[in-house]
């Protein structure tokens, strides 16, 4: 009988490192999208406080666990019970996250997205739906040289493979 093991959705891709930049698969214990309600966001804010230690943040922004989605929609790092009020589904499996840091991070995401992510624009806590190359992403500052940047977990080569080659032509100007 086959052995079924449990892999990362960036197993035996990452970590890679060229120079100072840095890029390594974040694995967060659990992530669940949550859309709430019509009327429901200030309840919806309140529990989410007392079950994560944030509230719903907002647009293209993150508040500790609670990252902006789009479309009225929510993902939160942790466990969470909001019936009644809420949309909730765990979302744990379907996303790749990897973070990118180091000086010159900005530089390889300048070669890839199509969005100004210097951080006198894109600050700490800022999100921001767009394309990296041709896959849809949600990239978050989450320091002045991190990044963290979701994919559907299908996409995580392809990210990878994208984010290496930009890091090559970073360092080949250096």
């Amino acid at each position: 009988m086959a052995k079924l093991i449990a892999l990362t959705p960036c197993a035996g891709l990452l970590p890679i490192s060229l120079g100072k930049i840095a890029v390594t698969e974040v694995l967060p214990d659990r992530l669940m999208s949550v859309a709430p309600f019509a009327g429901q966001n200030k309840a919806v804010s309140a529990k989410l406080k007392s079950h994560v230690g944030a509230v719903l943040s907002g647009l293209n922004r993150r508040i500790g666990g609670v990252t902006w989605f789009g479309h009225g929609t929510w993902m939160v790092a942790g466990d969470v019970a909001l019936d009644g009020l809420a949309a909730v589904t765990d979302q744990s499996d379907a996303w790749a996250v990897v973070a990118i840091s180091g000086a010159g991070s900005e530089d390889v995401l300048a070669r890839l997205v199509p969005i100004d992510l210097r951080a006198t624009v894109f600050k700490k806590n800022h999100v921001a739906k767009t394309m990296l190359g041709h896959l849809s992403v949600t990239i978050t500052r989450t320091a002045a040289n991190t990044f963290e940047i979701m994919v559907m977990r299908s996409m995580a080569q392809t990210l990878v493979h994208d984010l290496d080659v930009a890091m090559r032509g970073v360092a080949a100007r250096g």
